[in-house]
């Protein structure tokens, strides 16, 4: 890997700074920043497995705390937006 490439890998982001590697969550850039509209039809359960679930691919996929905090900062305004 080059040391300045930033290749995804599914929703995985990887970066190869001076050969320490570091991965962090991957957003598509075409995508919107919204779950589900809370006006939908969808039972109350689905939005806590939403953010339950977004919380586990961040603790996941972020390898420093940093990047943690990045995503988790991503989430709340993702979830301000609804």
């Amino acid at each position: 890997m080059a040391a300045s490439s930033h290749p995804p890998f599914l929703d995985v982001q990887l970066t190869n700074n001076n050969g320490i590697l570091s991965t962090s969550v991957y957003h598509k850039p075409a995508a919107e920043p919204y779950v589900t509209p809370f006006t939908s039809d969808h039972p109350r359960h689905v939005f806590s497995n939403i953010i339950k679930t977004s919380i586990e691919h961040t603790i996941r996929y972020s390898s420093t705390f940093e990047a943690f905090n990045y995503e988790r900062r991503s989430i709340k305004l993702m979830l301000l937006y609804n």
